[in-house]
C-alpha cells in the first residue's frame, strides 16, 4: 500500500444477461446486475466488480448506495487497511478493494500477485457447473463441457436429486464431481442421499445444511469432505467450523475483498482446512482477483463467466479445463 492521496471516484452498475436461466436452491437467475467502481489516482485507474451476497441482501443497488454515502471519504484517499475497519464484509467492500488492489499494481510498478507474497500465477483446474434441472438436462449440461476435468452439480433437496447425481455420473464418468445444495439438504435427506453419493464417486458436498444448522454436521458419517460455503462468510467464522468441515468455501463477495481472502486462504490453512475459492457469478473482471486466491486453494469454482451471454473484452481462457487470464489488464502494473 505505497500510494496515499485524493482518489476520484466512478461508480456504476451494470447488467449482464445469463446464456440461460441458473437455478439453485430457492433463487433463479436470468441477469447479473453488478456494481463496478474505478479509483483513479494520478492517471492511474484500478477497477472492481461485485455481485454482493444474494441471500443477506445483499444487492447491488444497495451498494451503489453505500458506496455514495462515503463517498467524500473514499475521495479523500483510502487505503486497503483503512476499508476494512470502515466496512464490513460484502459486496461494497469487495468491489472497492480489489479496485485499490488494481490501482496500486498500476501505479506500483508491481503486480498484484507480487504485492500480495505469491508465486507468479499458473493455470488453475475449475469446476464448471451445472445448475439444478431435470435429471435428463443435467446429464446434457455435463456433456456440454466436453474439456471439463472437475464438474459440480447444483442439488435442492428433492428426491429428484438421486437421479440428478446418477445421471450426471452417466454423462461424465471421467470427471471429479461434487455437488453443493446451497442449504437445500436436511440430515434425513443428506443421509438417504449419501449411498447415490458414494456409488457415483463424489468428491465434496457443499453447504448441505442452512445457516444456523451447523450442529447437524455433529456425528454426520460422512465419507465425503463436507465444505462450508454460507456458513463461513469472512476470517472470523472458520474457527468456529473446524471440527465439522474440513473445506472453506471462500467467496470475495462474502468476505469483502481480496485482502481478506487471502487472509481466509491461509488461516484455513494453518488451522488444518482446505481452503476452496468460489464465485457469485460474475465478468471476468471479478474471477480476476479471485483468481489470485485460487493459487492458495485446493479447489478451484471460478466459471462465472461461462454463464454469461457475452463477457468482458479481456476475459479469462478456459482451456482443457484450466482458467487462466493470459491477457488481463487487471492486478498488471501501467506501461
Amino acid at each position: 500500500m505505497t500510494n496515499s492521496g485524493p482518489l476520484l471516484l466512478r461508480a456504476q452498475l451494470e447488467n449482464w444477461p445469463l446464456a440461460a436461466p441458473f437455478r439453485i436452491t430457492g433463487y433463479t437467475w436470468t441477469s447479473l446486475p453488478v456494481l463496478v467502481v474505478s479509483l483513479e489516482r494520478d492517471g492511474c485507474v484500478g477497477q472492481g466488480e461485485a455481485a454482493g451476497v444474494y441471500y443477506n441482501g445483499d444487492y447491488p443497488s444497495h451498494m451503489l448506495r453505500r458506496v455514495e454515502s462515503i463517498r467524500p471519504t473514499i475521495e479523500a484517499g483510502i487505503d486497503r487497511r483503512s476499508l476494512q475497519l470502515l466496512l464490513p464484509p460484502g459486496g461494497t467492500r469487495n468491489a472497492l478493494d480489489c479496485a485499490l488492489w488494481d490501482l496500486e499494481a498500476k501505479s506500483s510498478g508491481c503486480s498484484a500477485w507480487q504485492i500480495a507474497g505469491l508465486e507468479e500465477p499458473r493455470p488453475l483446474l475449475t469446476t464448471f457447473t451445472c445448475g439444478a434441472d431435470t435429471p435428463e438436462e443435467m446429464g446434457i449440461a455435463a456433456r456440454g463441457y466436453p474439456g471439463a476435468r472437475a464438474i459440480k452439480l447444483k442439488l435442492t433437496g428433492e428426491l429428484l436429486d438421486a437421479d440428478r447425481v446418477r445421471a450426471a455420473r452417466v454423462a461424465r464418468p471421467d470427471v471429479w464431481l461434487g455437488v453443493d445444495a446451497n442449504q437445500g439438504f436436511t440430515r434425513a435427506s443428506l443421509e438417504q442421499l449419501m449411498p447415490v453419493l458414494v456409488e457415483a464417486h463424489v468428491a465434496l458436498i457443499e453447504q448441505p445444511f442452512p445457516v444456523g444448522q451447523e450442529a447437524w454436521l455433529d456425528g454426520l458419517q460422512s465419507p465425503i469432505p463436507i465444505a462450508a460455503d454460507e456458513s463461513i462468510q469472512g476470517i472470523a467464522d472458520i474457527g468456529l467450523l473446524a471440527g465439522r468441515c474440513s473445506v472453506v468455501s471462500i467467496k470475495l463477495d462474502k468476505c469483502g475483498g481480496l485482502t481478506e481472502g487471502l487472509a481466509m486462504a491461509r488461516a484455513a490453512r494453518d488451522l488444518g482446512l482446505e481452503p476452496m475459492v468460489g464465485n457469485m457469478l460474475g465478468t471476468s473482471l471479478a474471477m480476476a482477483p479471485a483468481y489470485l486466491v485460487g493459487q492458495l486453494c485446493s479447489v478451484v469454482d471460478l466459471d462465472g463467466p461461462l454463464f454469461l451471454r457475452s463477457d468482458r473484452s479481456e476475459a479469462a481462457q478456459f482451456t482443457d479445463g484450466f482458467i487462466s487470464y493470459p491477457k488481463t489488464r487487471w492486478g498488471i502494473p501501467d506501461t
